[in-house]
C-alpha cells in the first residue's frame, strides 16, 4: 500500500512508499516524492507544460454572450449562434474567438460520465438553455420599454439599476449564466477531465510514466488533461499560477468560489481547492495516481458546495428582501433568479466517491417546479415557507445549515 506523509508547508516534497505484496519476490519498496511546488507551474526542458487556452476561449465566449443578453437589438438567431459558434463566423467583437474552433453548445452536458451514454438529458440540458435565449428574444427584448408587473414581462427598477424580467419575474440572462456554471464549467471539470476514464483513456498512464508528450507539445496526454479541469476554474486569471491572488477574474465558478471564501463559515474553501489542483498535477508528474485521485475527490466535493450554497444564499436573501414592507421585487427577482440558476446547476455536481450527483436532474427540476408553481405568476406569487423548504432540502443534502449559507 502507499503511506502519503502531508505537511502543511507551502511547497514540499511528498514521499510515498509502495509496499511490495506477498506474491512479490522481489520484496522491494518503491519510494515515490512528490514535488509538490508552491505555485500551479510545471515545466519540462525548461518549457512549461500547463495547458488550458481552449477553456479560456470558452470563458470569455460565455462572458461575451451573457453581455448581449442585456441588448435587445440581438436576435435569438445571433444569440443562438454565439452559444453553437462555428470556426470562422463573426459571432463575437474578439476576433480571436471568431477564429476559434471552440463553442459553448458542444461542451455543455458533454461529460464522459454523465452524459456519454446519456444523450437524452444532453439534448434536453442544451434546449433549455437555447429556450432561455429564445425567450429572453421573444419575451424580454419585445416588452423591453414596458413596465413589470404579475403577468407581464419588462423592467423593474433596482435603485440605479434596471432588471429585466418575464411574466413569472425571472431573468433569464440569470438562469443561463449559473446554469452553464453547473452544465459547462463544472460538468466538464468534474465529469470530465477529472474523471478516470479520461485521464486513463488508451495509454495515458502509460505514456505518462514514461514522459511521452503529445506531438509537438511539452506535455503528456494526463498532463493536459487535468489542466483543462483546471482551466474551467481558473482560466481568465491574471496569474493563474496563484489564482486565489485575483478571485473574481470572471463571472463563473472563479468568482463564486471567491463569494464561498468571503463567508466565515467556508472561507479556506479557495485554498483547498487550488491546493489539490497543485498537488493532483504533481502527483501525475510523480507518477502516483492513488494521490492524483484522492485530490480530484477533494476538488468534486468542494466545487459542487458553489452551486449549492450560492443557491440557498440567494433564496434568503430574496425571502428577507420580499418581507420588507415595501419589497423590492426587482431585487428578489434577481436574487431568485440566481438561485434558479444554481438549482439547475446542482444536477452536475459530484458526490466523493461515487458516479451520481447530489441532486439528479429529475430531483432539481422538482426543486425549481416548486420554486415556480406557489401560483399562476411565478416568483409574483413565491411564499417564505416555499424558500425555507428548498433551502433545507439543499442544505440537507450537502451537509451544511441554511444560516452558514445566508450570512
Amino acid at each position: 500500500m502507499k503511506k502519503a506523509l502531508f505537511t502543511l508547508a507551502l511547497s514540499s516534497a511528498i514521499v510515498l512508499t509502495s509496499c511490495s505484496s506477498d506474491d512479490d519476490a522481489s520484496g522491494m519498496d518503491e519510494t515515490i516524492t512528490i514535488d509538490n511546488p508552491i505555485s500551479y507551474s510545471f515545466e519540462r526542458d525548461g518549457e512549461s507544460t500547463v495547458s488550458f487556452s481552449g477553456q479560456t476561449t470558452r470563458i470569455k465566449m460565455a462572458q461575451e454572450l451573457l453581455g448581449n443578453f442585456l441588448d435587445e437589438t440581438n436576435t435569438a438567431e445571433s444569440l443562438k449562434s454565439m452559444f453553437a459558434h462555428d470556426e470562422g463566423v463573426v459571432d463575437f467583437e474578439d476576433a480571436e474567438l471568431n477564429a476559434s474552433d471552440k463553442s459553448l453548445r458542444s461542451k455543455t452536458a458533454a461529460s464522459v460520465d454523465y452524459f456519454y451514454a446519456n444523450t437524452t438529458d444532453q439534448a434536453l440540458i442544451r434546449a433549455d438553455f437555447e429556450s432561455w435565449i429564445e425567450a429572453q428574444v421573444n419575451e424580454v427584448f419585445e416588452n423591453w420599454n414596458v413596465s413589470a408587473a404579475a403577468g407581464i414581462a419588462g423592467q423593474l427598477a433596482d435603485g440605479e439599476k434596471i432588471r429585466y424580467v418575464s411574466a413569472k419575474g425571472l431573468e433569464y440572462n440569470q438562469l443561463f449564466a449559473k446554469g452553464l456554471i453547473g452544465a459547462l464549467m463544472t460538468d466538464q471539470a468534474l465529469n470530465n477531465y477529472l474523471s478516470t476514464a479520461v485521464l486513463d483513456e488508451s495509454s495515458n498512464r502509460a505514456d505518462n510514466d514514461a514522459e511521452t508528450v503529445l506531438e509537438g507539445k511539452s506535455y503528456t496526454n494526463m498532463e493536459h488533461k487535468w489542466d483543462e479541469a483546471y482551466g474551467y476554474v481558473y482560466g481568465l486569471n491574471a496569474d493563474a499560477s496563484d489564482p486565489n491572488a485575483d478571485l473574481g477574474a470572471d463571472s463563473f465558478l472563479n468568482e463564486y468560489i471567491g463569494k464561498l471564501e468571503e463567508d466565515a463559515d467556508f472561507a479556506g474553501i479557495a485554498d483547498d481547492i487550488f491546493q489539490a489542483f497543485k498537488l493532483g498535477r504533481a502527483a501525475i508528474v510523480a507518477g502516483d495516481y492513488e494521490v492524483r485521485d484522492a485530490q480530484a475527490e477533494i476538488i468534486r466535493e468542494k466545487i459542487s458546495l458553489v452551486p449549492a450554497v450560492r443557491g440557498v444564499f440567494y433564496m434568503q436573501r430574496a425571502k428577507a428582501t420580499l418581507a420588507d414592507e415595501v419589497p423590492n421585487y426587482a431585487s428578489a427577482f434577481h436574487a431568485l433568479s440566481e438561485a434558479y440558476g444554481f438549482i439547475y446547476s446542482l444536477r452536475f455536481t459530484r458526490k466523493p466517491g461515487t458516479d451520481t450527483p447530489y441532486f439528479s436532474k429529475t430531483e432539481s427540476d422538482e426543486l425549481l417546479e416548486e420554486l415556480m408553481d406557489d401560483g399562476a405568476n411565478g416568483l409574483w406569487d413565491l411564499k417564505a415557507e416555499t424558500i425555507d423548504e428548498i433551502s433545507e432540502d439543499i442544505a440537507e443534502r450537502f451537509g451544511f445549515t441554511v444560516a452558514q449559507a445566508a450570512d
